[in-house]
């Protein structure tokens, strides 16, 4: 028991638990070994009414606090990350500035059918030498009387290049400041628009079942109207996104953690050597132990950044936070139970996908700002306060 959580949140995380061990588990394994994305299995997940969660009900969300999405994104991520990530980078980088950072009127155009699922949106940033250094950024927009007129492109997005992508919204270079600085301002743009093409990637290691593409800029024009924000707030926009994203990938690593060690005791009882279940022997129950300890200590970090985002309190450290420590989580708790898979754990197996959990997590120390990067962030904020 976790003393934030009230009855709406168990019964979040009943239903899509429910709905992850009966849709999702039985399937995703294939879905995984042959690089497809599941869109009809992501279609179905509608009527969990999780994308769009903590949007106002009048754009068609469904007015639920952050801790609520948070458990989803877990139990997502307790059967498989690439289906949590899809929910994850939709909810948070996709509708989330959209949402902090739209007029009155772009909210109403986009996020209704982004609410219902009826369409997916994603977030760009990454480019060939832009991510920890946002101020890396090449893709240039270049205003004229229609617009903006945008080349570059960007790479690892994901909800990119599937069928259910509508578009995404992402930062460019629009110029220089007064003072010589560069000047990076966020736009929306949907995936029909002339000059606008993307690409499946493939050949991943983890993720296999996810949407990450490139995008590309060949003289895309984009109106005025789909500027999002402020002209020169670019950074600032993805900063706050990427505050809320933390959290998501948090929780992923969080999610993560729970199904491995589900799976690592759960063979554990099954496993016999020397006459006895190996769960009997201490060395492999005191792993359990560890594990155990650091996910309960690695959720109560993460609740409690969301109870912080849901009081409209600070919440930037305590998410770098939660997210370095899920994510260390995570790769502990792999690595500890793929120990005591032993050789069990190096092939495909539906029953307990342990290599795919030991894949999967690499990821989570890298986006959303490394565990490096992280670091620094919170360091700077301890200094602060002190």
């Amino acid at each position: 028991m976790n003393a934030l959580l009230k009855k709406v949140h168990h019964e979040v995380r009943a239903k899509v638990r429910a709905f992850a061990e009966e849709k999702i588990k039985p399937v995703i394994g294939e879905f995984e070994a042959m690089e497809i994305f599941p869109m009809e299995l992501i279609k179905s997940m509608r009527s969990l009414n999780i994308f769009g969660m903590h949007a106002p009900v009048e754009y068609g969300g469904q007015g639920s606090d952050y801790l609520s999405y948070i458990i989803a994104v877990e139990e997502l991520a307790r059967v498989d990350s690439s289906v949590a990530a899809t929910v994850a980078a939709h909810n948070s980088l996709g509708i989330g500035p959209i949402m902090m950072f739209g007029t009155e009127a772009q909210k109403k155009k986009y996020l209704p059918p982004l609410c219902t699922a009826e369409n997916l949106w994603g977030f760009g940033l990454t480019e060939e030498n832009a991510g920890s250094d946002a101020q890396g950024v090449e893709t240039q927009a270049v205003q004229n009387e229609n617009g903006w007129l945008v080349n570059g492109h960007k790479k690892y997005i994901t909800n990119a290049a599937s069928d259910m992508v509508a578009g995404i919204s992402f930062v460019a270079q629009t110029g220089l400041r007064p003072d010589g600085r560069k000047e990076f301002t966020t736009f929306l743009v949907s995936k029909d628009s002339p000059g606008y093409t993307r690409e499946f990637m493939k050949q991943k290691f983890l993720w296999r079942a996810a949407d990450n593409g490139m995008v590309y800029f060949n003289d895309l024009q984009i109106p005025a109207d789909d500027q999002l924000g402020e002209r020169g707030h670019g950074i600032k926009i993805m900063l706050k996104t990427i505050d809320s994203g933390r959290l998501s990938i948090a929780a992923m690593g969080l999610g993560l953690a729970q199904g491995a060690y589900e799976m690592a005791v759960a063979f554990a009882k099954k496993r016999k050597q020397f006459g006895q279940a190996i769960s009997g022997f201490q060395s492999i129950a005191f792993k359990l132990a560890d594990m155990a300890t650091k996910i309960e200590a690695a959720r109560n970090l993460l609740y409690n950044a969301c109870w912080l985002k849901d009081n409209n309190q600070p919440f930037g450290k305590q998410a770098a936070m939660a997210k370095l420590y899920c994510a260390q989580v995570a790769s502990d708790v792999a690595s500890e139970a793929m120990q005591i898979f032993g050789g069990a754990g190096f092939f495909r197996n539906d029953e307990f996908p342990i290599e795919r959990f030991f894949r999967d997590q690499r990821l989570l120390s890298i986006g959303e700002g490394t565990s490096e990067v992280l670091r620094m962030v919170i360091s700077r904020e301890v200094l602060k306060d002190e």
